[in-house]
């Protein structure tokens, strides 16, 4: 439970019952959650995150029906809620029982259980959908090289790996060079410094990929966008580096380049069965539990600091239950 005071927010463990849970549909025993960049701003009280305190934070969660009053689901289904404001707005996944609105509920294919759709996650989620919008919009392995940015990440890795298995190749951009044999592994076959798309840029630089992948936003998304070829496609849904974006037109109306837009918060509930659909078939599991790293309630505070100093790669899973 997060609670601020002043400017100071402080997270405790506390035993609630199911009557201190918010309105909903759906009340859920929830077996894994995640930890996420935003549950990290979370945690830190940084402005913009949360609406309201006292408040359960996460924004992933995954478990088993506990009682429906939505015929869609049933006790014992296996489902999974990601986003949809939770830890923002709504009590979220850091915890063992959630209740939410039955629209936010995505029943897990058989394919996938509630740990791996926690290992997968937003962040897995967010990879999945911009891949789906590169495709959409017609790219193809044979089109070139896919650039990932924020590759060490959550969303990165898990793109990277969801690219490589579709047979693209993929250059994956990172600021810590000790990351490379775990970016190459996860199916990188170039790996580009960071340094050299953190400033600022040119309008127009030389071609260099086909399309890519940016969860950083500012300087670097710009960068990417002045070197992607003639009629490639960039997929954005992060800002680490920054909310701004200090590009020109020149990639749009000198080289057709498209900019998708990708969110995972409110995207329908069809799209989103769409992805975990597609997460079932295209996910290798064995090299996604090479991304993980499992902790208890009692360690996100520390978890979550780190992944705001950019010092936690892949993906962090939740075992809510210690």
């Amino acid at each position: 439970m997060l609670d601020r005071t002043d400017d100071h927010v402080e997270a405790t463990i506390r035993e609630l019952d199911d009557v201190d849970l918010p309105a909903g549909e759906v009340t859920i025993d929830v077996e894994w959650s995640t930890v996420n960049y935003k549950d990290g701003l979370a945690y830190a009280g940084r402005p913009g995150v949360v609406d309201r305190y006292p408040i359960v934070p996460g924004v992933d969660l995954a478990g088993t029906v506990h009682s429906s009053d939505d015929p869609r689901y049933g006790p014992g289904d296996r489902v999974t809620v990601n986003g949809c404001r939770m830890g923002e707005r709504h009590w979220g996944g850091h915890a063992e029982r959630a209740r939410v609105p039955a629209d936010w509920v995505v029943r897990l294919p058989d394919a996938i259980d509630t740990r791996t759709a926690m290992a997968i996650g937003t962040a897995g989620l967010t990879s999945m959908l911009c891949v789906l919008a590169l495709e959409r919009h017609g790219l193809t392995p044979d089109d070139g090289t896919v650039v990932v940015t924020g590759s060490s990440g959550g969303v990165g890795s898990v793109a990277i790996s969801l690219l490589a298995r579709r047979g693209f190749r993929v250059a994956a951009v990172t600021g810590r060079t000790e990351e490379e044999p775990y970016l190459r592994r996860i199916g990188a076959v170039e790996v580009v410094d960071r340094a050299e798309l953190a400033g600022p840029g040119r309008p127009l630089a030389s071609e260099r990929w086909a399309g890519g992948v940016d969860a950083v936003g500012s300087h670097t998304l710009a960068n990417v966008l002045s070197a992607t070829a003639y009629g490639g496609v960039v997929a954005a849904c992060g800002l680490a580096q920054g909310m701004d974006l200090p590009a020109s037109v020149a990639p749009f109306i000198l080289r057709g380049v498209t900019l998708v837009g990708v969110e995972s918060v409110v995207t329908p509930h069809d799209r989103r069965v769409a992805a975990w659909d597609r997460l079932a078939t295209d996910i290798d599991r064995d090299l996604l539990e090479t991304m993980v790293t499992e902790v208890g309630l009692g360690e996100l505070p520390d978890v979550t600091a780190r992944i705001l100093e950019g010092k936690v790669r892949g993906r962090v899973v939740v075992d809510v239950r210690r």
